[in-house]
């Protein structure tokens, strides 16, 4: 692959991912399996099951462990067992026409949902070149990308979004209003990785500060802003300031209009808009989780899923080879001083994977004792784990 000249060589880099590695690897059939069982053992159907692993386990793929098995826990099985997630999902077409859909997920399981919701829009794009779906009371769906790579391996534009809890606040304001609210885009290439562009609307999610607290590290200054005003960077703290009301993630671009942080406001402004009102749903505070009086609701998120199909226009072929022409062109660039590597959207997933394909999923204390924890509680004693 013509690529690989501007790179630096696979060794160099495994070597350096090795170096920077030092938690136990955990087999990812061993780690599947796992999930899987917990998963049913939850009253999740075993079709679902292997679903929803699929994609958790995809975002330790590709490197982004804070939509992984970091959040197996705290964001499936103890939303399950609140009462909050539904773990049978009913997937209900509520209006539907020959190129979009509505549908409601009934607070069933998001991957789910996101997975039968893409495809749906995929079948769309193939018989008329575009396909919408948007979705009503889901719940958090993992990584973005999983959905937009669904389209990129038949050829097509994958467009996908989604509303959240209220994180972000909105530029001169202190007050969690907005979801982190990723909006993401994959793109077919000729290469051996597709352009996947998967990114929140917030400088970090909340996922990132959740695994920086887990590995008790603290937040970088300038990513959460307190009521006051004030950066703050004490991770615990954070999470219940979040939880609170007393802090709120900034937007991308940063605090105030002085680098543009009105642009990632903007944007998450889009995503909001679209998650929740072409489908009739929930938004801004209404994803609290909170009732009333103070009790665990579910959050009743909306998404949308779009696919394009790039054969439509000039041909697939076409379409990825330009499209890999310019990532080519853009990584053969000059560097900046001491810079010896550009990266396009996608390429650090597609490395770390090399790395991980073999070895299995990193996995540190926290995760360790959750899922020792969910072995001895629901009595799955064929399964040892390296780390043991």
């Amino acid at each position: 692959m013509i690529w690989y000249r501007t790179l630096p060589s696979r060794t160099r880099i495994q070597e350096e991912l090795h170096m920077q590695e030092t938690r136990p690897f955990v087999p990812w059939e061993l780690m599947r399996d796992f999930m899987e069982q917990v998963f049913q053992k939850e009253g999740v159907p075993e079709a679902d099951a292997k679903v929803c692993t699929e994609v958790l386990l995809e975002s330790d793929r590709r490197g982004i462990e804070s939509h992984g098995c970091n959040r197996f826990k705290p964001i499936y099985i103890d939303r399950i067992d609140a009462g909050i997630l539904n773990p049978v999902t009913e997937f209900e077409v509520v209006r539907e026409t020959p190129t979009t859909a509505v549908v409601d997920g009934h607070n069933g399981m998001g991957m789910v949902v996101g997975t039968k919701s893409m495809q749906m829009a995929i079948d769309k794009a193939k018989q008329y070149g575009m396909g919408m779906v948007a979705v009503r009371n889901s719940t958090h769906y993992g990584i973005a990308g999983y959905y937009a790579t669904m389209a990129t391996k038949n050829n097509m534009i994958g467009i996908t979004g989604t509303n959240a809890r209220p994180s972000i606040a909105p530029t001169f304001g202190v007050e969690n209003m907005l979801g982190t609210n990723p909006i993401t885009f994959g793109m077919p290439t000729d290469e051996e990785f597709p352009f996947v562009l998967d990114c929140a609307t917030s400088i970090s999610q909340r996922g990132k500060i959740e695994y920086f607290a887990r590995a008790g590290l603290p937040t970088p200054a300038g990513m959460v802003i307190g009521r006051d005003g004030k950066p703050m960077t004490d991770s615990e703290d954070i999470l219940n300031a979040l939880n609170e009301k007393r802090a709120a993630l900034a937007p991308l671009g940063g605090i105030g209009d002085e680098l543009a942080g009105y642009k990632g406001y903007g944007y998450a402004t889009v995503v909001e808009i679209l998650s929740a009102a072409l489908q009739a749903g929930s938004y801004l505070r209404m994803l609290s989780g909170f009732d009333a009086d103070g009790n665990k609701i579910p959050y009743p998120l909306g998404h949308f899923f779009i696919a394009i199909d790039t054969e439509a226009f000039m041909g697939a072929e076409s379409f990825k080879k330009t499209a890999g022409n310019i990532l080519r062109e853009l990584r053969a660039s000059e560097k900046a001083p001491g810079c010896d590597r550009i990266y396009t959207a996608g390429e650090k997933e597609y490395e770390v994977w090399q790395f991980r394909k073999d070895k299995g999923v990193p996995v540190g204390e926290a995760v360790q004792k959750e899922l020792t924890g969910l072995r001895d509680r629901f009595g799955l004693t064929q399964f040892r784990f390296p780390f043991e």
